[in-house]
């Protein structure tokens, strides 16, 4: 079976299940996708079974989707409520109880095709963007273990009765998550500060203007 895997540069995750495909198929093509780097021209000659999009940083064309004989499938770091980017820091901001990954079919349209399996796990007060986000990468190793031993297995893919709830976040949606303004409460400022925060990165701000506003607010 020709499988085509595109993982994260960089990400042990990935790594770790290309090295396991490669290990039982042995016709796998490995490639590692950087978000600054373009898609591969070389890619688009790609023929064969299956496409593997595994934390994939780029949105692969669907030309090649296309060639795919069996499937196309992607691992989002989401369940089917939260399609898109920025899915875990909505989550967050949203105050969900309750977050997941869903492997679904790849169509032209991001996060759109048919969902293969969803699996969910608690989210507690105390837990920030980076812990979620790593269960989701734990979880999704996981199941792509399970999905390549049922290949393995000759088993079909398996069929959810879940589907997407919403169209998908955008950058732009989550780009002004990040923004805090001169009208917004403490609460409501923690909470976006909270919601758009990796580890020690931090990516809420206020624009210049909202600094004036507020500067001239004060004086007055």
């Amino acid at each position: 079976m020709k499988i085509l895997f595109i993982g994260k540069e960089g990400d042990s995750f990935s790594k770790t299940a290309a090295d396991f495909l490669q290990l039982h198929f042995k016709e796998s093509v490995i490639v590692f996708s950087k978000r600054a780097d373009p898609f591969p021209i070389y890619l688009h000659e790609w023929e064969g079974d299956i496409i593997i999009s595994y934390l994939a940083q780029w949105i692969i064309p669907d030309s090649l989707l296309q060639k795919a004989k069996r499937a196309a499938i992607n691992f989002h770091p989401g369940p089917p409520e939260y399609p898109g980017i920025g899915c875990t820091n909505f989550a967050i901001y949203n105050k969900e109880k309750e977050f997941g990954i869903t492997c679904h079919h790849m169509m032209a349209k991001v996060d759109s095709g048919s969902i293969i399996e969803v699996r969910r796990f608690p989210v507690f007060e105390n837990d920030t963007v980076y812990s979620i986000t790593q269960r989701c990468y734990t979880e999704i190793l996981h199941l792509f273990y399970k999905l390549i031993s049922d290949m393995l297995r000759g088993e079909s893919l398996p069929k959810s009765y879940e589907s997407w709830t919403r169209k998908p976040y955008t950058r732009k949606q989550l780009n002004e998550l990040c923004e805090l303004k001169s009208g917004m409460n403490k609460e409501e400022i923690d909470l976006r500060i909270k919601a758009t925060t990796y580890g020690t990165k931090v990516w809420a701000h206020m624009k210049s203007e909202e600094i004036n506003t507020t500067y001239s607010s004060y004086k007055k």
